[in-house]
């Protein structure tokens, strides 16, 4: 079969970036709309309460299925690289061992999960009223978690493989399942967070039997066997190397969970919670773009640095930054002028309304400068290089914005949390660009 990935070394960067970066940004748009909706759901026919529910479990959940994406971005990364020196029969190996990898420690979280689910969710601030919807609806999401873990690993190995429009297919899937059985569970037959589990469940089912099917009908060139399932341990080692950045990234976001959860019940009770839960969706939505942006620079720059064509390295950097910032700053624009419109699509609740616009409007005042940190965590990670790599993704959530989230409020309450926001982006940005300035400078 035809490899397509060879286009990356010769075709013009700003049409491949273009080719890669679209299908990625749909992709994650229409996921990004189906949290949305999804929320629209709870809150309109569960209530404020519902919302701070997801809120809980969500990054649960996100955690548990990142191990799969981790194994996803630190195999694509080998698997471009190897492309790109001809060495077919290395990306197929490293695919069979992110098989094995992602299935293995997927099942064993989730028998963590569901051993110790109670203690987890109040861990992660499901307090007071929150707590029992919350088992509820994580015992259920639990089930889909594998799927998902299998589905994110899947994407990325289909985008290193110069499929950009199937890869945004397999985030297209579950949104749209997700989108049509969120009415027909929750409102038709009255189920409520049950309903709204079990539709996102079903999702990441069809997701994954999307994604199987393309790898064994379809038009992959990964070629499956047991044999390439087998541990190889220099290509596991290096695929938990570079994955651990993506895992670490998300482990951080997690603990992140952790302390915001426990500081907004601290400082605003359910409805700080539920505060969050709107902003954390118009987050997704938001930075959807720069997240495609970021996802199609990722194998242009890890084939032309494993072809050693170092300034086509240097130009996509570039490019991806100029282009990603200038879209950053447009959404900072609408986001500043339509943040009530955006707020009341999410309740009816007029008190959450009136209490979430100020709040969404300081979290996103550092909105232009995502990209740089974005930009630079995905560069090392792309060429292999895993320790500046997981700085630069830890650094907006681990150095600035835990810190920020229990030494902020102590001081100004509950506007704190929203301030800290834009301070960790601000401090993540500084230090992104003069890692990427200096690696610019040695190519």
């Amino acid at each position: 079969m035809e490899n397509k990935n060879h286009s990356f070394g010769q075709a013009p960067i700003g049409k491949l970036l273009l080719q890669q970066a679209l299908p990625a940004a749909v992709g994650i748009l229409v996921l990004s709309i189906y949290g949305i909706v999804d929320t629209i759901f709870v809150g309109r026919y569960v209530g404020s309460l519902g919302i701070a529910t997801v809120t809980v479990v969500l990054p649960i959940s996100f955690f548990i299925a990142s191990i799969g994406m981790s194994i996803g971005v630190g195999g694509a990364s080998i698997i471009s690289r190897a492309f790109g020196d001809s060495d077919e029969e290395k990306a197929f190996i490293t695919f069979g061992n992110q098989i094995g990898m992602t299935l293995t420690l997927a099942l064993l979280f989730v028998a963590i999960g569901y051993v110790f689910s109670e203690e987890i969710l109040k861990l992660f601030g499901g307090k007071g009223d929150v707590l029992e919807p919350a088992k509820d609806y994580f015992t259920i999401i639990l089930i889909g978690i594998p799927f998902m873990a299998w589905a994110m690993m899947c994407n990325n190995v289909i985008r290193a493989e110069g499929y950009p429009k199937v890869a945004m297919y397999t985030l297209i899937v579950p949104a749209v399942f997700n989108i049509i059985l969120d009415p027909i569970f929750i409102v038709w037959f009255d189920m409520g967070l049950k309903g709204a589990a079990w539709a996102t469940t079903i999702s990441y089912i069809a997701s994954a039997a999307y994604s199987l099917w393309f790898l064994v009908f379809g038009k992959s060139t990964m070629k499956m066997s047991i044999g390439r399932i087998k541990p190889n341990l220099k290509i596991s080692t290096e695929i938990a190397s570079l994955g651990a950045v993506t895992f670490a990234r998300q482990g951080t976001v997690s603990i992140l969970a952790i302390v915001l959860n426990n500081e907004l019940f601290e400082y605003g009770g359910e409805m700080g919670l539920s505060m969050y839960g709107v902003i954390s969706r118009v987050m997704m939505f938001a930075n959807f773009p720069v997240l495609g942006i970021t996802q199609g620079f990722v194998p242009i720059a890890g084939y032309n640095h494993g072809a050693k064509l170092q300034n086509r390295v240097h130009a996509t950097i570039r490019l991806a930054l100029r282009s990603s910032t200038i879209v950053a700053f447009f959404i900072f624009i609408l986001i500043m002028i339509f943040t009530g419109p955006l707020v009341a699509v999410f309740t009816a609740d007029q008190n959450l309304i009136r209490e979430s616009i100020p709040a969404m409007r300081k979290s996103f005042l550092a909105t232009p400068l995502l990209a740089f940190s974005l930009i630079g965590s995905a560069y090392f990670q792309a060429v292999g290089k895993a320790k500046p790599a997981l700085l630069l993704a830890l650094s907006k959530q681990g150095i600035f914005l835990i810190p920020l989230v229990i030494i902020m409020p102590a001081l100004f309450g509950l506007e704190g949390i929203w301030y800290s926001f834009p301070l960790a982006d601000t401090g993540a940005a500084i230090i992104s660009y003069y890692y990427l300035k200096k690696e610019t400078k040695a190519l």
